[in-house]
This record gives structure tokens, C-alpha cells and sequence, in this order.
């Protein structure tokens, strides 16, 4: 298991700590710019504005702590300020002037959002902790079953099953444009609304995950990365599509070193959480192609730890992460609710 050693003389503790400070901080500000802002212009914010905003700001402040360590920090300070304001300003024209093009930005620029987000992490996680927590998520597995889980499961792979699963691993952002789409052509706007704003919501969650403890996976430690494709071979298109997912986490082609370029994105399992609000959503909507959908997302879900990108309690973790987000956001957005409602009024 690869693991590094910090190289400030900042502890892993103290960084936690740092983490829930900021986010304690970064609250207590969107609550006070909540109770603030009374005004027309602030009411065009729905949820899923509110908590971009939010989350922006919460990583604005963690570059701006973290400034020595993170070299990109004043680009991505700068970018967040950018991103603000372009919220901000879409959510604006799409609710005063009533401008098609605008409001269908506004509808689906977390399409954008998230994976510009998702790379600002990449360039944070790692600079601020220098050290990777696979050893803790391996324990924890083999406390659990006695050994490694995709070691026992490379006992009955096979190539046919793993180019099923590695297409069904590379579906993931399929699924949410596919229940999305149909929300969003079937449905009054507030259940579509609410499905992008959980996504989102869910997304924003994981990435704190990441944050507080970060991991490579075991492709890295306990399988050797660069033999990937002879361990777990599949038919036609299993390779190419690896190398696409491996450059999505800024993994260069064929280094030797992969691992001091990937994404920490391994705890809990994003693929997990959010599949599971996909599925979850596919059917309380009942869209015409559920049944798809939740037989996609249940290959899905398997093929994380198979493929060997995730321990199984990356997994249980995304279970967990999934049911925290459905619960808190469903109170959050029934508050953002309730004050749109009083505004208005």
C-alpha cells in the first residue's frame, strides 16, 4: 500500500479539524447572506444555486487557508469568484427575462459545474495532505472479510464480464441524462429541479469525502496499475475505455508513476452515491426507462469494486453518503421552499 508521509508539519488531524472549520464558517456566511438577502434579485436563486454558491465559497476559503500548499490556489480562487458571479447572473436573466436560451442554462449548467469542480479538488487534495489513507480502507476491508475483495473476485472474471461491466462503469453520466432528460420533458420543473439539485447536492458531498479521506484505490495498492489490462482483460473496447476513465482522473498515458497523478476520489464511492439517487429517482418517477436504469445501475454499483477502482467500504460509505443526501436534502429544499413562498409573498 502506498502510502506518504505528511510534508507540512501541519497533522492529519489538524487538517481534518481545518476542514470542518472552514465549512463551519462557510455556513454560517450562506446563512447570513440568506437572512440578508431579501431582495427581488436574490429570490431568482433556486437550491441548486444556492448550494453551487455555497460550495464555491467553501473551497474558495480552503485555497485561501491553504495558499502555501496548493499551487494553483490563485487560479482557482479567481475561478470561483467567476463561477459566482456567472451563477448568479444566469439564474438572473433566466428569471427576468425570460429568455429561453437562459433558461435552459440555467436549468442544466451543472452539467459544467460539476467536473470543473470535480478537477479543482484534484488540484487541492493532494498538495494539502501528501498522504494517502488506503491502508485504513484496507483494514477496514479485511476486517470485514477476512481478505481483499477484488482479489477473491478475480477468481471467477472472465473477458466477456468485464467488458460488460467496464461499459456499464463508463455509463455513469449516461444515467443522469437519461432521467434527467425525461424529468425535465415529462414532468412540472420542481420534480426536475429537485433531481439536479440532489445530483448536485450528492456530488458536492462526495467531494468533501474525498477531502477528509483521501485514497487511490486498489488498482494502485494491491494490484499493480500498469498490468491492469493483463490481470482483468476484456473483449474489444475494455482498454479504451479505461484509458478514457484514466485520463478523465488526469492520469497521463502511459507513465510509470500514474499513481502520483490521480484523483483522490476514492472515499466514499461517488459511482455509488449517485447511481443509487439515479436509480432512487427512476422510480419514485416512474420514467419509462427505469427498469434500464436501475439493471444498469446494479452492474454499476458491482463493477466498482471488480474493476478494482474501490474497497468495498468505499461502497457502503456511498450507501451512507446516498441516504444522507436524500434525507438533509429534502429538508433543505423544502426550507428553500417555504422562503421562496414568504418572499413572493
Amino acid at each position: 500500500c502506498n502510502r506518504r508521509s505528511a510534508g507540512n508539519n501541519i497533522s492529519g488531524h489538524h487538517r481534518i479539524f481545518n476542514f470542518f472549520g472552514i465549512g463551519y464558517v462557510a455556513i454560517e456566511v450562506a446563512g447570513s447572506l440568506k437572512e440578508s438577502m431579501k431582495s427581488t434579485f436574490s429570490s431568482h436563486l433556486n437550491s441548486t444555486d444556492i448550494i453551487t454558491l455555497a460550495f464555491l465559497f467553501f473551497l474558495t476559503l480552503i485555497n485561501i487557508f491553504f495558499f502555501p500548499s496548493i499551487t494553483e490556489a490563485f487560479f482557482f480562487i479567481v475561478s470561483n469568484f467567476l463561477g459566482i458571479v456567472a451563477v448568479i447572473s444566469v439564474s438572473h436573466k433566466a428569471a427576468i427575462q425570460k429568455n429561453k436560451f437562459f433558461t435552459f442554462v440555467h436549468d442544466w449548467y451543472p452539467l459544467i459545474i460539476i467536473p470543473l469542480v470535480f478537477k479543482e479538488t484534484y488540484g487541492m487534495i493532494h498538495p494539502i495532505w501528501q498522504y494517502d489513507f488506503d491502508d485504513v480502507l484496507i483494514a477496514m476491508d479485511r476486517w470485514m472479510f477476512g481478505g481483499d475483495p477484488t482479489k477473491w473476485m478475480q477468481s471467477f472474471s472472465s473477458p466477456l464480464l468485464t467488458e460488460l461491466l467496464q461499459l456499464t462503469y463508463a455509463s455513469y453520466y449516461l444515467l443522469f441524462i437519461i432521467v434527467g432528460y425525461e424529468l425535465f420533458r415529462r414532468y412540472e420543473k420542481k420534480e426536475f429541479h429537485f433531481f439536479v439539485f440532489c445530483i448536485v447536492y450528492g456530488f458536492f458531498l462526495s467531494y468533501i469525502g474525498y477531502f477528509l479521506l483521501p485514497a487511490v484505490g486498489p488498482r494502485f495498492t494491491l494490484h499493480e496499475f500498469n498490468s491492469i489490462d493483463a490481470e482483468l482483460p476484456g473483449l474489444f473496447i475494455t482498454k479504451h475505455l479505461r484509458s478514457l476513465i484514466n485520463a478523465g482522473e488526469s492520469i497521463p498515458h502511459n507513465v510509470t508513476n500514474a499513481i502520483d497523478y490521480v484523483q483522490r476520489d476514492v472515499f466514499p464511492s461517488g459511482h455509488t452515491q449517485l447511481t443509487l439517487i439515479v436509480m432512487y429517482f427512476a422510480k419514485k418517477y416512474n420514467v419509462k426507462t427505469q427498469w434500464l436504469i436501475v439493471s444498469l445501475g446494479t452492474l454499476l454499483i458491482f463493477s466498482t469494486v471488480y474493476l478494482h477502482y474501490h474497497y468495498v467500504v468505499d461502497v457502503l460509505a456511498g450507501i451512507i453518503f446516498m441516504w444522507c443526501t436524500l434525507w438533509s436534502g429534502k429538508k433543505m429544499y423544502a426550507c428553500k421552499d417555504v422562503h421562496q413562498m414568504t418572499t413572493n409573498n
